[in-house]
């Protein structure tokens, strides 16, 4: 569940900042975005995804 809500996050940020003019937001959802990744990296590292087996 954890997986889904960061991806989220993350896609939205990228939307924000693909529609955003203002240089100060910008910045501001550059951070956050930086934040979520940072945070969704770090939680990847403590839950490894099981391999696939078949």
């Amino acid at each position: 569940m954890a997986d889904f809500i960061f991806k989220a996050n993350i896609a939205h940020y990228k939307e924000q900042l693909a529609a955003e003019t203002d240089e100060q937001t910008i910045a501001m959802l550059r951070k956050l975005l930086a934040e979520e990744e940072a945070k969704y990296a770090e939680w990847r590292a403590k839950h490894p995804t099981p391999k696939n087996r078949g």
